[in-house]
């Protein structure tokens, strides 16, 4: 069965590459959906996004050979369109917390309405559940530690751009 791990990524934190291992550990094949609009200007540009995904997943070794693990830039239109069109049975969303829940079902329901596209939930690991990528770049910006929260790869790229703003 191959699913999505859809998300923005901007950027990537160890809880979506917790969600990812995990994932692969189930699935025949995972994608690791960078779905962007391309009317905005996210923190990083899609392409650096993939590349820091790519970093992260070889650096850990729950993913470093992890073969059924694929990224894949999504620049728009709707998640089930993008499913169908490379064969996914479902995507797979990791669960911080109820709040996370509370936002997710109505998208799952709304897949499930549009295609019959099954939203699968993936509690996260309750040492991340604080970490999302708004909150770590906020917490970076402004000179907090966010070591242990990001890949390497991820604080490294988090360190040039501050210099260089």
């Amino acid at each position: 069965m191959k699913v999505v791990c859809p998300g923005s990524y901007d950027p990537v934190t160890v809880g979506h590459i917790d969600i990812a291992a995990r994932a692969a550990a189930l699935f025949d094949e995972v994608v690791i959906a960078v779905v962007h609009n391309p009317a905005k200007t996210g923190h990083y540009p899609v392409v650096q996004r993939i590349e820091l995904i790519e970093a992260a997943l070889t650096a850990d070794p729950r993913t470093e050979q992890a073969a059924n693990i694929v990224v894949d830039d999504v620049p728009g239109g709707l998640l089930v369109d993008y499913c169908a069109q490379i064969g996914a049975s479902a995507v797979v969303k990791g669960l911080r917390s109820g709040t996370d829940f509370a936002y997710e079902l109505p998208m799952a329901l709304m897949n499930r309405h549009l295609t019959e596209l099954e939203t699968i939930f993936v509690p996260g690991d309750p040492r991340f559940e604080h970490v999302s990528s708004s909150l770590i770049r906020e917490v970076h910006a402004l000179g907090g530690d966010v070591s242990g929260l990001v890949p390497a790869a991820v604080l490294e790229a988090m360190d040039v751009k501050r210099r260089a703003d």
